[in-house]
């Protein structure tokens, strides 16, 4: 009997032990499937795949994000400073010229971070902006964040508002052609800032908005910017960067969302602009890479930074640097900018129909040069233009 008893067991082992073996040597995908990752998968599959297949073509090797989700004022404010009226038209001229820019433009940008009225807008052509961005093969996605309103008890601290009515938000955009969306938080650093509570606070909140953009089909983008305002030294910043990433996954962590359909923006390293210290691009990239190998896991596929108020050169110049650092970095490191994807263009621009065609050149070599720097390839020649090396700092910028 203790003969039979010990064959029987041994043959229990074995199915047990095949069985593990079958489910390890499935592929990563089919392997995913079977293994849930917690108890109550809010995600199917199917869900899963296209979330992840959008981050992907969105960082594409080369490829980052033309940030064009400016608010009406903040639009204002740059048409301003070409002395253009800041009315709805001027500001459909302005994206009209960015997104009919020639073809080629979709080897260096994989995506475009819509304004709701820009949504909306048509081309000179008559085509509605989202068409003509996706006749391109480039990625529609939408800003759909409330802007922040402030935290009762701290110094001026905020939160992001906009949770309310998101869900239905997210699937009318959805069916409108977005496949991501974008959501931003503000810290800022002083004597007593960001404070534990504004850390949490923003984390869950970003936690909150992923998980509802990802049940609706929209790939988020985590933009935990922490503002450049201040006299912080490099040292400061890292520091600060990493709490608030490792708060923002935990929290991600917490909500259940799919790490592998998101991408985080986050601000680069630097020090503070009042800083008197002054770091070099190689200096910024090694503090940023070490606080993102710290904090963000190598789930994630892409790591598009903001350019956080850098003159378009500088930000072109940290990106490369960033690439070029001897550390292992799981995740693409590209951009998704605003400004620093702007400014040449809108300083050719000027407002006048007649220089379309400069202001389009301009921004084609701008997306070409942060295209190179996503890929540690970018080799300046010295001869940068005065627009691309104005700065670009805002204090306490909002949208």
């Amino acid at each position: 009997m203790k003969t039979l008893k010990a064959t029987k067991d041994t043959y229990m082992l074995t199915l047990c032990i095949s069985h593990h073996l079958r489910e390890l040597l499935q592929p990563p995908d089919q392997l995913e499937t079977l293994k849930m990752t917690h108890q109550f998968p809010s995600l199917s599959p199917e869900q899963k795949k296209e979330l992840s297949n959008i981050a992907q073509r969105i960082v594409a090797p080369g490829k980052g994000i033309l940030a064009a989700d400016e608010s009406t004022g903040t639009m204002g404010k740059r048409l301003q400073k070409i002395n253009v009226e800041n009315n709805e038209e001027n500001r459909r001229c302005f994206r009209d010229l960015l997104f009919s820019s020639d073809a080629s433009i979709s080897n260096c940008v994989g995506g475009v971070i819509f304004f709701h009225e820009t949504l909306y807008q048509k081309a000179d052509s008559g085509k509605l902006f989202p068409q003509v961005i996706k006749d391109k093969g480039i990625v529609v996605g939408i800003k759909v964040d409330k802007g922040t309103a402030g935290l009762n008890g701290t110094d001026g601290e905020t939160t992001t508002q906009g949770l309310d009515g998101l869900s239905e938000r997210c699937a009318q955009y959805k069916k409108d052609g977005c496949d991501f969306a974008k959501w931003r938080c503000v810290l800022k650093i002083s004597d007593g800032c960001p404070s534990a509570l504004a850390i949490a606070e923003n984390a869950n909140v970003l936690a909150r908005y992923a998980s509802i953009c990802q049940q609706n089909g929209l790939v988020p983008i985590v933009e935990p910017e922490i503002l450049p305002d201040g006299n912080h030294d490099l040292q400061r910043c890292q520091y600060v960067t990493e709490k608030v990433l490792a708060a923002v996954y935990k929290a991600l962590s917490d909500h259940h969302v799919y790490l592998e359909g998101t991408l985080l923006k986050p601000n680069m390293v630097t020090a503070g602009h009042s800083c008197t210290t002054k770091y070099t691009p190689q200096q910024v990239a090694m503090a940023t890479v070490t606080a993102l190998r710290r904090t963000v896991p190598a789930a994630v596929p892409g790591i598009c930074f903001l350019s956080g108020g850098q003159s378009e050169e500088e930000a072109s110049l940290n990106l490369n640097a960033i690439n070029q650092v001897p550390l292992h970095r799981p995740w693409k490191l590209t951009f998704s900018y605003g400004r620093a994807l702007q400014a040449s263009a809108l300083a050719a621009w000027q407002g006048k129909a007649a220089n379309k065609a400069a202001a389009q050149e301009a921004f084609c070599t701008r997306a070409k040069i942060n295209g190179l720097a996503a890929k540690g390839e970018y080799k300046p020649t010295g001869s940068a233009d005065q627009a691309s090396m104005q700065s670009l700092y805002t204090a306490s910028y909002v949208y």
